[in-house]
């Protein structure tokens, strides 16, 4: 452990029993002495505090910041409103994700977050594609926190009344208690919340604030990843990767209506002709990314083989566990195309026994984000 490296919140990690592992070269809470089946039912019933400052956090100045990050991203850059956060991706030649980020406009500059395990990577992609009048700031001095579910507002709104005013996406640069932070109602569990970026030697005062609340208890990455699987969200590396397409991760809703075949701004993003094509022709795709729910209670894991009737390879499983919530075993992945229509049965491939799963839409539980 003495290696990896340690967020400004590491020592309250320790104070406060987290099982500490190592993550994206980072030693980061797994879970804490309730569990993280009671993390995740806490988060979902009031409030979560995660620690996802191991995240990279990048600003972007200059007048053609937009356009330069739009070559980039199948996503409107352009016409991001002041104050407004979205989701994109970055893409390579053949059309596979680089890594998905947010994207938003403070209106002086340009706040981009990127996954913790690829920021080295889009750090130098951006660097060397943006351009020389591009600025590009890593703000590695910079905590990030996200508060998520039903009672995060509330919280949040005692501490700073300003943010309750805020929808999903909205971003705002505010003060809270004196410390200058850039707060985004977002997060990535599928339940209302906020992700807010601070001043790194200010993080642990901030939080201890926040812990004050009632509703708030800390969360490990065992439950974030079990809540946003059950709200049907990617994990780069896993659900999506540079072998799969937005078209084939079923990610097209994220595609800006600008920036498909007919729209004003049309292409000039990496593999946009292998997207377009596959766009057009959906019925001939490989693969499809799926939701799928296991009929018994044993669960199926990352790595699964996914089979038909007949034990014939179909597909892979790239993430899966317990649902909480569901209150059954929950999975996403890959699976051929004649298999992906809804409550399609497969099996999969687990301990040598073929437990029977069915194709289920996504997400597994309802999205609950605050659009007023």
């Amino acid at each position: 452990m003495s290696e990896l490296l340690k967020t400004p919140l590491h020592d309250l990690h320790v104070e406060t029993g987290a099982k500490m592992v190592p993550f994206a070269g980072y030693s980061m809470p797994v879970q804490y002495p309730a569990g993280v089946m009671k993390e995740h039912l806490h988060t979902r019933d009031q409030a979560g505090l995660f620690d996802v400052s191991h995240m990279g956090q990048v600003v972007l100045r200059g007048e053609g910041a937009a356009a330069a990050l739009e070559q980039l991203v199948p996503v409107d850059i352009l016409d991001l409103p002041v104050g407004k956060q979205r989701y994109a991706f970055f893409t390579n030649e053949q059309g596979g994700v680089l890594d998905d980020l947010m994207v938003a406009n403070y209106g002086d500059f340009i706040y981009v977050v990127v996954n913790a395990a690829c920021k080295e990577q889009d750090i130098a992609h951006m660097r060397a594609c943006l351009g020389a009048d591009v600025e590009l700031e890593v703000l590695d001095d910079r905590a990030l926190i996200a508060l998520q579910g039903p009672l995060a507002a509330q919280v949040l709104a005692r501490i700073q009344p300003e943010l309750k005013l805020m929808l999903f996406m909205d971003v705002r640069q505010v003060e809270i208690e004196g410390m200058s932070c850039l707060v985004s109602r977002s997060g990535y569990t599928g339940e209302d919340g906020y992700e807010i970026s601070l001043p790194g030697d200010q993080a642990e005062r901030f939080c201890r604030l926040l812990l004050q609340q009632p509703e708030v208890a800390l969360i490990g990455l065992g439950a974030r990843d079990s809540l946003r699987l059950e709200s049907g969200l990617c994990l780069y590396g896993h659900d999506i990767t540079t072998q799969t397409t937005p078209v084939e991760a079923s990610l097209l809703w994220a595609i800006s209506k600008v920036r498909r075949v007919d729209g004003e701004r049309a292409g000039g993003f990496p593999g946009a002709d292998r997207i377009f094509e596959q766009m057009r022709n959906s019925d001939e795709l490989r693969q499809k990314r799926v939701g799928l729910i296991a009929t018994g209670k044993a669960p199926v894991r990352e790595g699964t083989e996914l089979v038909n009737i007949e034990g014939v390879k179909i597909g892979e499983v790239t993430s899966g566990s317990f649902g909480p919530s569901v209150g059954s075993p929950v999975a996403m992945g890959y699976i051929a195309r004649e298999y992906a229509a809804l409550d399609t049965e497969v099996y999969a491939l687990v301990r040598g026994k073929a437990l029977p799963m069915k194709v289920a839409s996504m997400p597994f539980v309802k999205q609950r984000y605050y659009r007023g």
